[in-house]
């Protein structure tokens, strides 16, 4: 019998609509012991990101799909517990694709050893310095090309990926408007990020008529994370050449058939807009100008971080469920 086992979270059946706990499994297996050029690597914090959901469709569009009856996977953090490989030693810190467990045996050289900051702040490298910061550094300098005194206006501001681009964006000059589902995650955005104007989409009547009143001269650019009346109410503001990078439309990954679309598609050709979709993985070879520029802003203060952190590894379909009822204040992260 192996020395070890892990906690692992299975996807039993793929979801209709909004998932629920019954298409998960937590399944307890037994661990190999490190081969040799293997480890063994207890994590410490696994991300929950929406985009995991398109993986759950047997037609993923981001990535391949996950498999029934196996774990899932997606970004973790974790701290070797024994090396038979010469590169890792007992207690190094590796950022790993093998989320949803809390203990597993891989090849080393399938691990990227990390040279923390703060070993207090390691959850920073699944949010702020990890996908969705790339995330917002990528779709900000390579697509939305913000020039100083523009406007921008982000969707889910509040979220992993929004608030980085907000804050970064207040680095380059530019004037920021977020939308986000609370007042109190409003306040956070314009007391500690620095936003100047926030609509909470949840309460306005209109997010069309908001959108005006807060760029009463129109917006320049728009960081796409949720979709639907964002993305045609950021049409209807955008001025001429506007740019929109377009890293996810949260708005309908739930939906059992296609949603319709923006009915205003046309004025993307007499503003002769700008839309370009990426996916963060495509764009790897900025991150290390990425770290250079946002390790620094965060240890003088110039880029804050919130986090939601969910603790256990039983509790993290809880809180893969709660990104689409907006539980989470920026990243959510769970603790194992």
């Amino acid at each position: 019998m192996s020395q070890y086992t892990a906690q692992q979270v299975h996807l039993k059946s793929r979801p209709a609509g909004l998932p629920t706990h019954d298409n998960f499994a937590l399944v307890t297996v037994e661990l190999p012991q490190p081969a040799a050029g293997e480890v063994l690597v207890k994590n410490l914090y696994m991300s929950v990101d929406p985009y995991m959901r398109g993986r759950m469709r047997e037609d993923a569009v981001y990535a391949q799909a996950y498999a029934l009856n196996e774990v899932m996977y997606g970004g973790a953090i974790g701290e070797v517990v024994e090396s038979n490989d010469p590169s890792l030693s007992q207690g190094d810190i590796v950022l790993n694709q093998k989320a949803w467990q809390d203990r597993f045996v891989a090849p080393a050289n399938t691990l990227v050893k990390l040279e923390p900051f703060d070993r207090a702040q390691l959850s920073l490298y699944l949010g702020t310095l990890g996908m969705p910061g790339l995330t917002a550094y990528v779709g900000l300098f390579k697509f939305g090309e913000p020039k100083p005194g523009e406007t921008i206006f982000v969707s889910a501001a509040s979220g992993a990926v929004g608030a980085n681009v907000c804050q970064i964006a207040k680095q380059m000059g530019c004037r920021v408007i977020g939308s986000c589902g609370s007042d109190e995650k409003a306040q956070w955005l314009k007391n500690h990020c620095g936003v100047d104007e926030v609509i909470n989409y949840k309460t306005c009547s209109d997010l069309n008529t908001a959108l005006v009143a807060a760029a009463p001269e129109g917006i320049d650019v728009y960081f796409e994370n949720v979709g639907g009346e964002h993305l045609q109410a950021a049409i209807n503001s955008m001025n001429p050449f506007g740019r929109i990078a377009a890293c996810g439309m949260i708005s309908g990954y739930n939906a059992a058939t296609p949603e319709p679309g923006p009915n205003n598609l046309m004025l993307i050709v007499g503003k002769k807009i700008r839309i370009t979709g990426f996916i963060v993985s495509d764009h790897v070879d900025m991150r290390e100008a990425f770290l250079s520029e946002m390790i620094p802003w965060i240890q003088t203060g110039k880029i804050t971080s919130h986090e939601t952190v969910v603790e256990g590894i039983d509790h993290a379909v809880d809180a893969f469920l709660g990104l689409f009822s907006g539980n989470n204040f920026g990243k959510m992260v769970v603790k194992l």
